[in-house]
């Protein structure tokens, strides 16, 4: 038996770590791989820390693509092998004209949650444009979902199986920077790496549209440091790198900006 409490102490996604915790139970008194649901990037990050001390078993999390935000993970005894190809995804094609009536990831969310299934199941979501949006789910919806996903917003679709070589993924540009600031406050270092006024990153902020290492922050003073992840919505992820104190105590940060 694995040392519950331990694993436990000090977490802040509780449930779902609880449930990785029985799975991996389940996993080393089967000897099979066990599959968590599609976690989110604050859960995986949490789980692979908390397990990363462990021995007895061995965890690979993948979300279908390299950059993918909500991975599922496989749990297996240390002993036997593991690779991405053995993680339970499968690809869909959402396709529609939406020409005249642009959908956002949230509406194909909201679409594909409307019927009936739950977020647990559902992966990443590739918005496409006019073309329509592909999706990552759980192998067992995708009979489900080719029959009941028929429209999103006011435009039909229709929704099928593809291989995950169809994927439509933008390769992410990556822009190093440098700055220096009087601090190292959230609002100064993002609003210096997304390059846009300070007043205009509180705004972000105050309106729940960024995030610091995959969780929500609603405080401009926060402070980062180097590793840090900051996420805007709609604009990309900054990674925060080396910190150095200028002759004039001020912070001279390295930044690496991804569009």
């Amino acid at each position: 038996m694995l040392p519950r409490e331990e694993l436990l102490k000090g977490v802040e996604n509780r449930d779902s770590i609880a449930r990785v915790i029985d799975q991996a139970e389940q996993a080393i008194k089967t000897w099979e791989v066990v599959f968590t649901d599609f976690l989110s990037p604050p859960e995986l990050a949490e789980i692979q820390q908390v397990f990363g001390r462990l021995t007895e078993v061995q965890l690979l999390a993948w979300g279908g693509y390299p950059q993918a935000e909500r991975q599922r993970i496989a749990i297996a005894r240390s002993e036997l092998p593991l690779d991405q190809s053995l993680v339970a995804l499968t690809a869909l094609d959402i396709a529609g004209n939406f020409l005249f009536d642009t959908a956002t990831h949230r509406d194909f969310l909201g679409a594909m949650l409307a019927t009936g299934i739950v977020r647990e199941k559902t992966g990443d979501i590739i918005v496409l444009g006019e073309r329509g949006a592909q999706a990552i789910v759980a192998p067992d919806l995708v009979e489900f979902l080719e029959m009941n996903l028929k429209q999103v917003r006011s435009v039909p679709v229709k929704t099928q199986q593809i291989d995950f070589s169809e994927l439509k993924v933008r390769e992410p540009k990556k822009k190093e920077l440098t700055t220096v600031e009087a601090s190292l406050r959230l609002d100064a270092i993002a609003s210096a790496g997304f390059g846009m006024s300070r007043s205009k990153m509180v705004e972000l902020i105050d309106g729940g549209d960024v995030r610091l290492n995959w969780k929500d922050v609603s405080q401009a003073s926060s402070h980062v440091k180097t590793g840090d992840l900051i996420a805007v919505r709609g604009k990309g992820r900054l990674e925060v790198g080396e910190v150095a104190v200028t002759k004039k105590d001020r912070y001279r940060v390295q930044l690496t900006r991804y569009m």
